[in-house]
């Protein structure tokens, strides 16, 4: 309603406005058919999601056409024009926030205002220099300061030459004391027509940053297709964007550059908290943003450190915005508050609580947090404050029950629930087809002892329906999730850590007729004791008896525990967060804003720098979360370093490359996206194919619209040194592999952006949203373990395997712990943008691409409704069935929260 005011506000202002036409020249109008017409206030609603950024209202202004003006006078003469400039305000503000607005409005009030300078597309042809308006004033800043809303609406006002062309950038100067943030400039007046500017960006104040922010219009330009007036501008541009990579970033700086991941340890604190860096021939590793803090005293080669609550640099425009920070800050909040009393008792105790029985897990959802666990008496008696805060804070210190145990408490039990999960779980992307049986080792036999498995063809033939393992391979039936290369070569250093025990995991799976994977074999694996030995092996069938059915229930708690190391510290943090990194700072400092590719990528890069940041200041850091929470301990990273040296490939990273290199889907012109899956119920892979092909069908329109040809792709030099800069410095360490793809033809740049869109929405989505919710329930996928097989002889196994199970896998701190942090990584915050949902509008502009996009968001709306048929349908035994969960995690909407569905745009959490 405060937005609606100020527009009608403007309507008052027509009666007196000097813009209107003196009454002779509206007799010349009425002479000579010439007319003047009032401009829309609010543009017309498109798509199924109104974007945010298109909610920009149109001035109330009168607009005088050039022509009619040299109808008037006959010569150039000047013209007036207007700007309606949108400010988006803070919903909650501090004291500071307060008197610093106080100040501001005070200083606009004598002359230190906000200015604006409209710069042509053209140049003058005399200078050479592009043609500009001259400085004008924001109008009523002062008298605005009070008006509630969470915008505020001004005008500008500017008088130009008849002459001056069409204006393709706006500079803003902030004179006032703090930065505000320019949600979006409209000019009106020219009679090119309405020039839309969409900033959304921090304007600091000059006193900060001396020299004007420019912002072009919506309009997209190739390189060579910048108008003269904008060329200089544009590179300009570019340039502060990069910076020269020297000195303190502020945290009000926009500057995008490359580091390598050496600030994760603390030597300052501690021998125990030094960790190898990042990156380099060493330790290969993608490279993230630079923040330029000096080194720690005791090691030159690490940078310090900053800690919480003080934030880590990210450009000022990557970092949240209010919504999303205080969704996240909630969620932080929570999390702090679900491990506080566990981490007391920590504090005050020397002995590692276990969990008593299953029942006392159930009670974190049940009764609130840890206080039915038969400690609270020993609790209380030392801290009496913990009574008042659970009663006080029930609500927060009680944990959500996960989904997984919302329609059967005991699937986690099952086998064939260990083979859903492979295809429909949280870690989807493992699962490969067995092609050489038994499996064979690519560590080196010198150190690691011979190649060949432990699996036999004795271990598994009295499991595959009466098929031979030759005659199950050769039918595609046989599938495995092999760990073993991964963990193998830490096996040694993570048992010799307090309270971690671990082995190298492979898992044979049989393709049964109803479609559903059934575990046949665990191999588990340690090294040799001496280097080039025989590898000490342990292989677990399925069982027979009671003591081989523990056993083999703790074969299966290993084999969760290495799949959720790998989960975390490869296929989600790597393969998305931190191997996108580096090309999106390449983008920011290679690609202008006003070039096409940057505006398709644009939404897919949002919140992402400052997620990464947030994850190397407490989740990936020496004695972080993750550290903590994950079996291998403080070689979480290393693990994360070695699987980048030896496995991942660009050009593998697509949804159908990969399901190729796993054997998991061949080529087949026949099928709808020219796959055939060898296992048919996939739902991962038969939902992620649906949403692939959409986003290759989009990108496809999108850059041919641009590219008509191989010569146009070659001759874009922004595009070429966007890509190249992508590899040669933000994945330097494997910028000479022969696999990374040309750039070189427009199917080329589909693919590669294709791959980066797919990888910053859908699987990061399917990766990330179903964390609590299918992993929140710690007994069904440990996140770390605690103790080795024992022996079937073993006493204390066998008195009592139910406490032994529960000694084996985390105990209460590392349990609630762990639980609190996915808790807050499973959420979507209010303001989550969402793919199909919001266009970007420069697209506007355009009628192939805005018909392009309309495609593609329906599509999005088409594959929301075949997700949800599928799981209706109960000949998919993978996500129907009694007890079994839909697979959602790939439905492109969702509302906020942990809701297990939604795929946004971007890298958000």
């Amino acid at each position: 309603m405060a937005v609606a005011g100020e527009v009608a506000g403007h309507s008052s202002l027509l009666g007196r406005s000097s813009l209107l036409p003196d009454p002779k020249i509206l007799k010349m109008e009425q002479r000579s058919g010439l007319c003047f017409s009032m401009p829309v206030l609010f543009p017309a609603k498109q798509g199924r999601l109104p974007s945010r950024s298109l909610r920009v209202m149109r001035p109330a202004v009168a607009t005088i056409s050039e022509e009619v003006l040299s109808l008037v006078v006959g010569k150039p003469a000047k013209i007036k024009v207007r700007a309606v400039v949108t400010v988006r305000r803070k919903s909650k503000e501090d004291f500071r926030d307060a008197v610093a607005n106080q100040l501001d409005a005070l200083s606009d009030k004598i002359g230190r205002n906000v200015v604006l300078e409209l710069i042509s597309t053209e140049s003058n042809s005399k200078t050479k220099a592009p043609k500009k308006s001259g400085e004008a004033v924001i109008k009523d800043w002062y008298e605005k300061m009070k008006v509630k809303g969470e915008r505020a609406v001004y005008t500008v006002d500017f008088t130009v030459d008849s002459g001056f062309g069409e204006p393709g950038a706006v500079a803003v100067a902030n004179r006032h004391q703090r930065e505000f943030f320019l949600e979006s400039i409209v000019v009106e007046g020219f009679a090119s027509g309405v020039v839309h500017f969409l900033c959304n960006s921090w304007v600091q104040s000059t006193k900060n940053l001396p020299s004007k922010r420019v912002f072009f219009s919506n309009k997209s330009y190739l390189p060579w297709e910048t108008p003269e007036g904008l060329k200089e501008l544009r590179e300009k541009e570019l340039m502060e964007l990069r910076g020269d990579g020297k000195g303190l970033r502020r945290i009000s700086d926009r500057i995008y550059d490359y580091d390598i991941y050496n600030d994760l340890g603390n030597p300052d604190k501690g021998k125990e908290l030094t960790r190898p860096n990042l990156g380099g021939e060493k330790l290969p590793y993608p490279r993230r943003c630079r923040t330029g803090r000096p080194p720690t005293d005791t090691n030159l080669l690490c940078e310090s450190r900053i800690e919480k609550p003080h934030p880590v640099y990210v450009p000022r425009d990557e970092a949240f915005e209010e919504l999303k920070q205080d969704a996240f800050s909630a969620g932080r909040l929570k999390a702090v508050l679900h491990n506080l009393i566990p981490s007391l008792i920590a504090s005050i105790s020397a002995d590692d609580y276990d969990f008593q029985c299953f029942h006392d897990i159930d009670n974190l959802y049940k009764e609130g947090l840890l206080l039915k666990l038969g400690i609270q008496g020993h609790l209380l008696h030392k801290i009496p404050l913990v009574k008042k805060l659970h009663e006080s804070s029930h609500g927060l210190l009680r944990y959500d029950t996960p989904s997984i145990l919302s329609k059967d408490k005991f699937a986690w039990l099952r086998d064939d629930e260990l083979g859903r999960q492979a295809v429909a779980g949280i870690n989807p992307i493992n699962v490969e087809r067995v092609q050489v049986f038994p499996p064979v080792s690519k560590l080196d036999p010198d150190h690691y002892g011979p190649p060949e498995s432990s699996l036999t063809e004795a271990h598994i033939a009295g499991h595959l329906n009466g098929m031979s393992v030759h005659q199950a391979m050769e039918e595609g039936k046989l599938f495995m999730i092999d760990h073993h290369d991964t963990y193998l070569p830490f096996v040694d250093r993570i048992n010799a850590l307090d309270g971690r025990k671990t082995y190298a995991t492979r898992t044979i799976f049989f393709l049964s007729p109803l479609g559903t994977l059934r575990p046949v074999a665990i191999e588990l694996t340690l090294p040799p004791e001496i280097a080039g030995g025989e590898r000490r092996s342990r292989v677990l069938t399925p069982p027979c008896d009671a003591t081989t059915s523990w056993l083999w229930q703790l074969g299966k708690a290993h084999v969760c525990a290495n799949d959720c190391g790998v989960h975390q510290l490869v296929n989600h943090w790597l393969r998305t967060h931190a191997c996108i990194e580096p090309f999106i700072l390449a983008a920011h400092r290679r690609l202008s804003s006003m070039h096409p590719i940057f505006r398709l990528l644009h939404p897919h890069m949002r919140y992402t720098l400052e997620i990464n940041a947030l994850a190397r200041q407490s989740l990936i850091n020496a004695g972080g979360v993750i550290e903590a929470c994950f079996t291998p301990g403080p070689l979480c990273m290393e693990i994360s370093a070695e699987y980048y040296r030896r496995h991942w490939r660009f050009d593998q990273e697509g949804l159908p490359a990969d399901l190729i290199r796993r054997g998991v889907a061949v080529e087949d012109s026949s099928q709808p996206h020219g796959l055939r899956l060898l296992i048919p119920d996939y739902p991962y892979a038969n939902d992620g194919l649906l949403i692939w092909s959409a986003i290759e069908h989009w990108v496809n329109i999108y850059t041919t619209h641009y590219y008509p040809n191989a010569t146009s792709i070659l001759s874009d030099t922004e595009l070429q040194s966007w890509y190249s800069e992508s590899i040669n410095s933000g994945h330097a360490d494997l910028r000479h592999s022969h696999w990374w793809p040309p750039l070189s033809t427009p199917t080329d740049l589909s693919s590669i952006l294709t791959t980066l869109i797919w990888l910053s929405s859908a699987q990061h989505a399917a990766l990330n949203f179903g964390q609590y919710p299918l992993g929140g329930y710690v007994p069904n996928r440990p996140p770390l373990m605690r103790r080795l097989l024992p022996d079937d002889k073993d006493a204390t196994f066998i008195a009592d395997p139910h406490r032994f199970f529960l000694s084996a896998i985390p105990n209460v701190l590392q349990a609630t712990k762990f639980m609190a942090v996915v808790d807050t990584l499973s959420t979507h915050s209010p303001d989550e943008e969402y793919i199909g949902g919001i266009r970007e509008a420069a697209w506007t502009a355009e009628e192939e691409v805005l018909e392009g996009y309309k495609e593609f968001a329906a599509e999005m709306e088409r594959i929301e409704e075949e997700i949800s048929r599928r799981n209706g349908d109960s000949g998919k035994r993978n996500r129907c069935g009694a007890g079994v969960l839909p697979y959602e995690l790939l439905l492109p909407s969702s509302g906020p929260g942990v809701t297990a569905r939604g795929v946004p745009n971007s890298i958000s959490i």
